[in-house]
């Protein structure tokens, strides 16, 4: 059962900045942020003074035991018929919601099922800007699913071979970390092998395994909830200089970028440290996506390190530090850990080597 009694703290802060009255959380993974409800159907509505879980006759056991902080309320046929008469009896008259998740035929039956005396009012991103920030519970969760991923690396080390299929990898793997606890991958495995290592999001492929070829990693573990993502690049039989030579410049950048992460810094400067060290070398064209993102309850979150974002860093933020070199017809390397910003810099949660390793 979490205790998101904070969350809401915060929550009805943010709303309280914006003017609003009444908020409805419909985005699945910003339902359960805010009331550690894990079923498939819920509308969240939290006011000033109430906070109320809309379910159905399946889940209202379920929500009961793991929301404590709210109040549980079976709906009838129309969820959002029995949300409108629960806003009127609060005497509820503007109520947000979440423009990013919500499609233009959601809200035109919003407008027609809250019924009369709701106005709709658009919102961005107030449960997503609480995300940001990793308490220790969360940070307990990530620390898991990264040390799964990490075992997840050691296990490919042992599985990698010449004749192996891309598909053929991931699925071991995929299995390998349910075993270890994991709900499943948090997103589609990458293993990408030869030429195909040059795509930076290579999802496995019907492709046999060579020899003297680099194969690039990227996956994660989807642990109770949140995301771990890692990559690793080896080469499978004998390098050559040119592997070598990209392998030595993405290290340098990703280790850097490491060394010069710290609170108050830009997602802009952050991927600068990268991505000058590698256009210095004269790959800066083979580097054509950011340095790294956030990462949470969903494998892509804000803040970004990329070239235009300004959100500075803060304590507590989760992000992925993930360089890369891709050359077409030859072969890529991208080397990706998970830190999160401390006070003084930041910490790097994934421990697997990244040591230059041939197979």
């Amino acid at each position: 059962m979490a205790n998101t009694e904070h969350r809401l703290t915060k929550l009805r802060a943010a709303m309280a900045a914006e003017g609003l009255e009444a908020l409805l959380v419909t985005n699945p993974v910003n339902r359960r942020y805010v009331t550690g409800f894990t079923g498939t159907a819920g509308y969240v509505v939290v006011t000033a003074d109430r906070a109320l879980l809309f379910t159905d006759f399946r889940y209202v056991t379920q929500a009961n035991e793991q929301a404590a902080s709210f109040t549980i309320v079976e709906h009838g046929t129309s969820p959002l018929a029995s949300i409108g008469d629960a806003l009127r009896g609060a005497s509820v008259s503007r109520l947000g919601f979440e423009q990013q998740h919500v499609s233009y035929g959601a809200y035109l039956s919003y407008g027609k099922e809250l019924g009369s005396g709701i106005e709709l009012v658009p919102t961005e991103g107030l449960v997503e800007k609480l995300r940001r920030i990793k308490d220790e519970a969360e940070l307990a969760v990530m620390r898991r699913a990264v040390a799964i991923a990490d075992a997840g690396f050691e296990f490919l080390l042992k599985t990698l071979r010449p004749g192996l299929r891309e598909v053929e990898a991931a699925l071991e793997l995929e299995t390998f970390m349910k075993k270890q606890g994991a709900k499943g991958p948090s997103f589609d495995t990458i293993i990408a092998s030869g030429e195909r290592s040059a795509l930076p999001h290579g999802v496995a492929s019907e492709r046999t395994i060579g020899t003297d070829e680099f194969v690039k990693m990227d996956f994660g573990a989807l642990y109770d909830g949140y995301c771990s993502d890692m990559t690793r690049t080896v080469v499978i039989g004998k390098p050559t200089p040119k592997h070598r030579e990209i392998y030595d410049i993405v290290l340098e950048a990703q280790l850097a970028t490491l060394a010069g992460i710290k609170p108050g810094m830009t997602g802009k400067e952050g991927d600068a440290i990268a991505r000058d060290i590698i256009a210095a070398r004269g790959y800066g064209d083979n580097f054509g996506h950011g340095t790294g993102h956030a990462v949470g309850m969903d494998i892509h979150e804000s803040p970004r390190l990329s070239k235009t974002e300004e959100t500075r860093l803060e304590p507590g933020m989760v992000v992925t530090v993930e360089p890369g070199i891709y050359l077409p017809g030859f072969g890529g390397v991208r080397i990706e850990d998970i830190v999160v910003v401390t006070e003084s810099g930041c910490e790097v949660l994934t421990k697997s080597t990244k040591d230059f390793i041939t197979l």
